[in-house]
């Protein structure tokens, strides 16, 4: 039995988002260009229009929803209900480090090549950055304020954890060296461990 018209074109759109996803949050934003895209999504040309009607800015916006999603359930699966957030962070900066070593620190934050390039000139790119990352930061608050602390410092523990994650991403991807991701895991383990005392 084969595809109906709303099902290719639903999976075009779909190929469409994922390649944009990865090639953008590799090569940056600026760097990728649309045929580029529409090459490694095996798309035509016209889908892009008919999908994105504001061209390349609609689709960057799609792309850092479905990166920042992705995401975020990776961040949920890290850190599930119930389970220790020392040993969660712990977890979560190691598997960090072993994803980039095993890509060739290729494969990082969907989000943070995006974000840096496109924060003071694209609005709606900034805008569908900024929510990928509160929706990320909302699940380590929650986790955190479960595992005891107020509301207030869970907030901030978890946007201290953040910061150390991305920098030392960032400086992992240049030094190409797992190194300060795991230095930083400790560092946020160690706050985290500090928060809950």
């Amino acid at each position: 039995m084969g595809m109906t018209s709303s099902t290719r074109t639903s999976d075009t759109r779909t190929r469409l988002v994922e390649s944009a996803a990865s090639l953008f949050s590799k090569q940056g934003y600026g760097g990728t260009g649309i045929k580029t895209v529409l090459a490694d999504a095996e798309a035509p040309y016209g889908s892009l229009y008919h999908f994105f009607p504001g061209g390349k800015e609609d689709l960057g916006v799609a792309a850092l929803r479905f990166g920042g999603e992705r995401y975020r359930k990776q961040i949920e699966a890290f850190h599930p209900a119930g389970a220790d957030p020392v040993e969660a962070t712990e977890r979560s900066f190691q598997h960090a480090a072993d994803l980039l070593a095993a890509t060739d620190y290729e494969d990082a934050c969907p989000i943070a090549t995006m974000a840096l390039e496109a924060a003071n000139t694209h609005e709606s790119l900034r805008v569908a950055a900024a929510e990928a990352f509160e929706s990320w930061l909302d699940v380590l608050a929650a986790r955190f304020a479960e595992a005891g602390m107020t509301p207030a410092r869970a907030r901030e523990v978890a946007v201290e954890c953040f910061c150390l994650m991305e920098g030392a991403v960032m400086l992992a991807r240049t030094t190409r060296s797992p190194e300060p991701l795991h230095v930083s895991g400790r560092a946020a383990a160690s706050l985290v461990t500090a928060a809950l005392a």
